[in-house]
């Protein structure tokens, strides 16, 4: 399964970028990657501060026929870019719920779910934010960022590349994925 792939150089936010896609297309399956967000959403209507370098990322997919309930969708989505930023840190890294990874009790990821309902499809958007070189200030929330912590830059476009494959091949399973084999992932 391939996602089709949209870059810009700047959006308000990659989640919006999706939800514009898909009211406008009949594009099932895409990631949004952009180099700068103007508007970039948290959780809660909170604002993600998007410096520059970082990853602002949002995959989007068709729920139809995927019988997991969007609160364990969080915890798979944070799942599975915990062991991709894992490829890079050995730090450990820990899950703040419900959608926060933390290295050193350091906050260096933040995924928002949304999702869109269209002509009797319901779809999932997956919003990515991870500090890749800076780290934004926030009051009594200790911030990190990959370079600070690894001492290696990691090009935005790279990371973008590997939650791309990463989603693609785990979409597919998702359809024969239920609630007791969930555990399993």
């Amino acid at each position: 399964m391939k996602l089709k792939k949209f870059f810009f150089k700047s959006v308000n936010s990659t989640n919006d970028a999706a939800i514009r896609i898909i009211k406008n297309s009949n594009i099932k399956f895409g990631i949004i990657i952009s180099d700068k967000q103007k508007k970039g959403k948290g959780q809660y209507g909170k604002k993600w501060i998007s410096f520059k370098g970082n990853l602002f990322v949002s995959i989007f997919f068709s729920l139809k026929k995927i019988n997991i309930p969007l609160k364990e969708m969080t915890k798979i989505n944070c799942y599975l870019i915990k062991k991709l930023i894992s490829r890079y840190s050995k730090n450990k890294i820990t899950i703040k719920a419900p959608n926060d990874l933390l290295i050193n009790k350091k906050k260096v990821c933040g995924i928002l779910q949304e999702t869109l309902n269209k002509t009797n499809t319901q779809y999932l958007i997956i919003g990515i934010g991870i500090n890749l070189i800076k780290s934004p200030k926030i009051k009594n929330y200790p911030t990190t960022n990959m370079l600070e912590i690894t001492n290696n830059k990691i090009d935005n476009k790279y990371f973008a590349y590997k939650i791309k494959k990463i989603y693609e091949d785990f979409i597919p399973k998702l359809y024969k994925l239920d609630l007791k084999t969930i555990n399993n992932i």
